[in-house]
Parts: structure tokens; C-alpha cells; sequence
């Protein structure tokens, strides 16, 4: 149905069945509230880099120009009664990487549990669900490692005690492009056209639900490590941990308890 919609940009509309509707819409809501810090329509900037792919390279400027034409939500027409997407400028693709995972752990999670499951785990790779309390431990508590912001797997800072919460991971080392000693990761910004600039690594999110970690892990990317913190703070239920370049730790107040550094 995705497919569809992309081919269909500037086009007509397409038919979708209802979740991918209610997820475009969250998208559409959140790439617009938030400035553009979350951005569902980030498609063509994402396809003209090819970051994780071995023809990736650094894209000529007037390129990238043509491209920030194409990736306004704005664009993206939806009509409830009739259940459709319509992107109204040809070239136009939605890119629902920073949701989908969430979205879909979270409709995991109640359907297990509407099936009588009391305790489990879903993990979708970065975004870690748990269901229940952890049986192995007395406590309880279900452990979910932290990755080192290194291209390593299994290679952990440390690792963070949850029971019945999201914990999803987004970091700039799983995917970059190297030109002329400089890293290029996967996390653009909308108004440059260009990968998100700072000092920020990897951002961890604990939540209720694993839709909001996914949003929160965005988002967070456009702030400093400090200012990220401060913000998070002060949102009640969602909780973070950021690692820095550097590999310096910052997270917020209400989990601090429940992390073990290694």
C-alpha cells in the first residue's frame, strides 16, 4: 500500500487500509508540530544519499536543492471518509522508518496480551517491548542492554531495568558514509538537506508505548545532549538516556536508578 502511495504522488489518491491511514496520519501530525524534526516525507532526500548502501556518496548540492522541494507534510493529503493518502507533488515518497516499529510493536504487544500472555518480549531490533514482569529474576525486572554508539553489536555501555516498557535505541553508527576522513550518518535535517549536526550519538527512550520512543528518539536529535535531557524531564512518562560522541552518559532523573553502567 506504501508502494502504492509513493508511485501515485501527484497522481491520485490511493485507498489504504486502516492502519497504515492512522500512521501516516500520526505521522503527518508529528512531522508538523514538531518543525520538521520528525519528517515522514524525509523519502527522497533518504533515496538520494543511499546512507547503508554501497553506492552511497555525497549528493551535488543543486540536487539536494530539488529534493527539500519534495519533503513538505504539508503535501500529503488525507482524506478520512474515503481512507485515502493523496501526496500531491510527483517524486513525493513517504519514508515511515522513525514510526513503523513502534507502531507495530505496540499492536504486537495487545495482541499477545489479548491472547493471555503475561510476560514476554518484543524485539524488533532497536526497539525492545516488554510485556509483563521478567520470570528469570526475582526482581522481576527485564534487562535491555544499551549499545555502545559503535558499529559492533553486543558491544554495550550498559543496560536498563524495565518492567512493561518500550525501550527503543536510535544511533548514527549503524548507518554512514565516509568521504575524505568525515562520518555521514542516516539522520537528515529538513531544512539543510544535509545529516543532523551535534554531538549526540545515540538516544535511548523508555516509554509506555514503543510509537512515543520512536517519536522521542527523532526528535531528540535536534537538540544537545544536555538540552535533550532538560526537555525529556520535564515530559511526564517518558524517560532518556544519550550517549555522546565522546561516549559520555547524560539521562534523566527518573531513570538513573534503573540503569547499570558496564
Amino acid at each position: 500500500d506504501l508502494m502504492t502511495v509513493n508511485q501515485q504522488a501527484g497522481l491520485q489518491p490511493v485507498h489504504v487500509d486502516s492502519d497504515l491511514y492512522e500512521l501516516i496520519q500520526i505521522g503527518k501530525n508529528y512531522s508538523l508540530s514538531s518543525k520538521l524534526a520528525l519528517n515522514i516525507t524525509i523519502g527522497p532526500l533518504v533515496k538520494l544519499w543511499k546512507i547503508g548502501f554501497t553506492d552511497a556518496s555525497i549528493p551535488d548540492q543543486k540536487e539536494i536543492k530539488e529534493r527539500l522541494k519534495l519533503i513538505d507534510p504539508t503535501d500529503i493529503e488525507l482524506d478520512a471518509d474515503k481512507r485515502t493518502i493523496f501526496l500531491t507533488k510527483k517524486g513525493m515518497e513517504i519514508d515511515l522508518g522513525a514510526l513503523a516499529k513502534g507502531y507495530f510493536a505496540d499492536k504486537l504487544k495487545k495482541f499477545f496480551q489479548h491472547e493471555g500472555v503475561q510476560s514476554g518480549l518484543v524485539d524488533l531490533g532497536g526497539n525492545v517491548l516488554t510485556i509483563g514482569e521478567n520470570p528469570k529474576y526475582e526482581d522481576g525486572y527485564w534487562r535491555v542492554g544499551i549499545q555502545k554508539p559503535s558499529p559492533v553489536r553486543g558491544d554495550l555501555i550498559g543496560a536498563v531495568l524495565v518492567k512493561d516498557k518500550s525501550v527503543v535505541t536510535s544511533g548514527i553508527y549503524e548507518r554512514s558514509l565516509k568521504v575524505d576522513g568525515k562520518k555521514y550518518h542516516h539522520i537528515f535535517d529538513s531544512t539543510t538537506g544535509y545529516p543532523i549536526e551535534n554531538d549526540l550519538a545515540s538516544v535511548t527512550i523508555i516509554s509506555d508505548e514503543s510509537i512515543d520512543g520512536e517519536i522521542w528518539t527523532t526528535l531528540l536529535f535536534m537538540f544537545s545532549p544536555t538540552l535533550a535531557i532538560q526537555y525529556i524531564d520535564t515530559i511526564p512518562g517518558i524517560e532518556a538516556l544519550v550517549i555522546t560522541k565522546d561516549n559520555d552518559v547524560h539521562m534523566t532523573h527518573g531513570i538513573t536508578p534503573y540503569v547499570v553502567l558496564f
